[in-house]
């Protein structure tokens, strides 16, 4: 069950409860459902109980208590529990697996609509490289959602967009005689030339911002860096694919089911009460000190990247079989760490675990309101909340040193690879290369 779909559940349970007499109100238009914050429990939770409690002149926790009682025997659903003043906690029946077998069955077209809409939308944008840009990734979303989308553009657009931004409109004008259209698409202007940041760059430039805000045409969108977006979202789908590569070689495979791993200490090697700092080496627990720190630049070195022709140039943490935590990388989390033995570790574990499966649902959603409100912006953002979201489990998926792989190893490259293919599909309709490698 999506949150989109569960969305429309809780609706449903009060549309209930007012014909039968237990609510008098007017029945919304709109749940929101969101992960559990503190003291939450299960998949899901909603405030709505809260907000009908003043239309309804009851208190918030007699709400609640009515809603759950029909929630909790709606198809889907496993359990509801009521926290705090009158928060509904809703775990869904089987939704972590059948939410992974959802995204593999459908790969980069998770969130897409299953067949037309019939809705028609014309988008014309000024002679400005943003606004064309910004269409272009529009188009992408609107026909996702099923729409039948014409582009066109007040002037032939520059051979630069389209040869390197890879812009394509259906229509333009001439200087002579612009296209007679109303321009509905008009960002805030880029204040220089982008494509020397090539494709990908230059479209995660002009596009992740909101459209009032004006873009950064910087070379900070180049960088290799943890601290640019751009870079943590193309790595996490990048490591998605080395993991499923570094399986194969190690003779397993994806499979859905339970993702607990057994316990064991997130301590160092012969030193049981100091945990490993995830930027050290086995051994020393203190924070390491970047080579460049002393020009004032604290942030963590990256390491050395694939060469073309190089799958496996030594130490690299995307190719070396076995190895997905080389240490000293901004992003290879911990390198002798792993989901603990201890009651907190694993709740730690399940807590990231869920919150990754949160986005991962949101996906449609995300997809159908940026298409509705033409925000590309959202789902660039989106995209970053998955990527941070994957990245801490991404390391936990392969087997260490002589362990050997068990079926929660299998569960947990199931899920990896249902990351990548969300991250692979929403960059596509941006318009930005998904690598293999990095």
């Amino acid at each position: 069950m999506t949150p989109v779909e569960l969305s429309r559940t809780v609706l449903r349970a009060v549309r209930r409860a007012v014909d039968d007499g237990e609510l008098d109100v007017v029945v919304p238009t709109g749940a929101k459902v969101t992960a559990p914050g503190p003291g939450g429990c299960g998949d899901y939770a909603t405030n709505l109980a809260l907000q009908l409690a003043g239309p309804a002149g009851q208190p918030p926790l007699r709400v609640a208590e009515i809603l759950r009682q029909r929630l909790a025997h709606s198809d889907g659903i496993s359990d509801v529990v009521v926290t705090g003043p009158g928060f509904l906690n809703i775990s869904l029946r089987g939704s972590q697996a059948d939410l992974v077998r959802e995204i593999l069955q459908l790969g980069q077209r998770y969130g897409h609509v299953d067949r037309p809409t019939g809705q028609i939308t014309q988008l014309h944008a000024p002679h400005e490289v943003r606004a064309v840009v910004v269409m272009d990734a529009l188009a992408r979303l609107l026909r996702s959602q099923g729409a039948l989308v014409r582009t066109s553009c007040v002037r032939r657009p520059a051979p630069a967009w389209v040869d390197i931004l890879g812009v394509e409109v259906d229509a333009y004008g001439t200087s002579d005689a612009p296209a007679p259209l109303d321009v509905n698409v008009r960002p805030v202007p880029a204040d220089s030339d982008p494509t020397s940041l090539g494709r990908d760059a230059a479209r995660w430039a002009l596009l992740h911002p909101a459209p009032h805000d004006r873009p950064r045409i910087t070379a900070d969108h180049l960088v290799q860096r943890e601290s640019n977006p751009l870079f943590r979202v193309r790595y996490a789908h990048a490591r998605t694919r080395a993991l499923r590569r570094n399986a194969s070689d190690l003779g397993f495979h994806a499979e859905l089911g339970d993702t607990a791993l057994p316990g064991r200490p997130l301590t160092e090697p012969g030193n049981p009460t100091a945990p490993v700092h995830p930027l050290t080496e086995p051994g020393d627990t203190s924070p390491p000190v970047p080579p460049h720190a002393e020009s004032g630049d604290t942030s963590p070195p990256v390491p050395p990247l694939a060469e073309p022709g190089n799958r496996t140039p030594p130490g690299h943490p995307l190719t070396e079989p076995g190895n997905t935590t080389t240490p000293g990388h901004p992003l290879a989390g911990p390198p002798n760490t792993h989901p603990a033995g201890t009651a907190v570790e694993q709740t730690q574990d399940a807590a990231d675990l869920k919150a990754l499966h949160a986005v991962l649902a949101d996906h449609p959603r995300v997809l159908a309101r940026a298409a509705a409100q033409q925000a590309p912006d959202r789902l660039a953002r989106h995209l970053v909340t998955v990527a941070d979201a994957a990245l801490p489990f991404l390391v936990t998926v392969l087997p260490r040193g002589a362990e050997k792989p068990s079926a929660a190893h299998r569960a947990r490259l199931a899920l990896a690879e249902a990351v990548g293919a969300v991250l692979a599909g929403g960059l596509t309709l941006l318009g930005i290369d998904a690598p293999e490698h990095l």
